[in-house]
């Protein structure tokens, strides 16, 4: 049990850091191609921070646990927008200009409709996730199109600025895109056995550990990422990032660990407690983003919102597994 406890921290922290690495390096590598600097901030920067999730889902499946990937790529969309939004928010307050941002919110939300649609019969059949995948492709040529024809967009002008704090050279961009990817996967796979064994000892499900630590775990690169853009004034980028992250969790992380190993026996609670509290935090970050007859922000008192969100999920969460303990 410790040395699975140590292999989960040591997994997290090795994780982040390579993460980290790994978008930077991608950043300052599009951009040495001449990729635009809106589209790297809404492609590279807002779905690379999703690496995590998708590369531990994907070995998650790989080794047989199905529904540690599915509990990761659910738990990370209620991390990060009821933890990672509001811890951000309650910092700093957040102010949506992006037009960008603001079309991506109602996408997460018809996303996330769909994903439940295909768990309604208690399974995800390898069909359903190579459509979610081919919709992540169809999302990604829409980004790209909106990036290309929007350059005076805000989300723009933040990026100039992170892009030019991260300067490198094309080799040292390429040496930690290597790095980081590598040390993604090892990492991933220490989390993973550390994950599987913590959930065998204390009779909780796969499921359980992927919507608690492994959801917390693989989401703070985009923790860290929010943080460090809204207290640099980058509010669109620390929106983007979350909104970005979660279509990318919904579409890729989900539909990649689907077409590995399709899940036969979806627990129920996914159903009638964890898709739910998603789509209500979605719905809820859509009202706040937006604003409708006013400036769509998050501010301070709508970032206690979202934490109380967060933490009434995870007592109910708790409370329902500990059955099973």
């Amino acid at each position: 049990m410790l040395l699975a406890v140590g292999a989960v921290l040591v997994g997290f922290a090795l994780l982040v850091w390579s993460a980290d690495r790994f978008v930077d390096g991608a950043a300052a590598t599009s951009s040495h191609f001449g990729m635009p600097s809106l589209l790297i901030g809404v492609v590279v920067v807002g779905f690379g921070t999703s690496a995590p999730e998708m590369v531990v889902s994907a070995l998650a499946a790989w080794e047989g646990n199905p529904n540690l990937a599915l509990g990761n790529g659910l738990g990370s969309n209620i991390v990060n927008t009821g933890l990672i939004l509001g811890v951000t928010a309650l910092m700093v307050p957040l102010m949506v200009h992006s037009k960008i941002v603001r079309k991506e919110l109602p996408i997460l939300i018809v996303v996330g409709l769909i994903v439940g649609g295909m768990l309604w019969d208690g399974a995800l059949q390898r069909w359903e996730a190579i459509l979610l995948l081919v919709g992540f492709f169809i999302l990604i040529g829409w980004t790209v199109y909106s990036a290309m024809s929007g350059s005076d967009d805000n989300l723009a002008v933040e990026m100039d600025q992170e892009l030019v704090e991260h300067a490198m050279s094309l080799k040292m961009a390429l040496f930690w895109v290597g790095l980081g990817l590598v040390l993604l996967i090892i990492s991933a796979r220490v989390l993973v056995w550390g994950a599987v064994t913590i959930a065998e000892s204390m009779g909780v499900s796969d499921l359980v550990i992927g919507l608690t630590i492994v959801a917390l775990g693989t989401s703070l690169p985009e923790l860290a990422a929010s943080v460090i853009a809204a207290r640099k004034g980058e509010h669109d980028i620390a929106i983007g990032n979350v909104v970005g992250s979660n279509i990318f969790n919904l579409l890729a992380v989900i539909g990649i660990a689907g077409i590995i190993k399709p899940l036969e026996a979806i627990s129920p609670e996914v159903l009638h407690r964890d898709w739910p509290a998603m789509m209500l935090l979605s719905v809820v970050l859509l009202i706040m983003a937006l604003g409708f007859k006013r400036q769509g922000r998050i501010n301070r008192i709508e970032a206690v919102l979202l934490l109380l969100m967060y933490v009434a999920y995870n007592i109910y969460l708790v409370k329902t597994a500990l059955p099973a303990a």
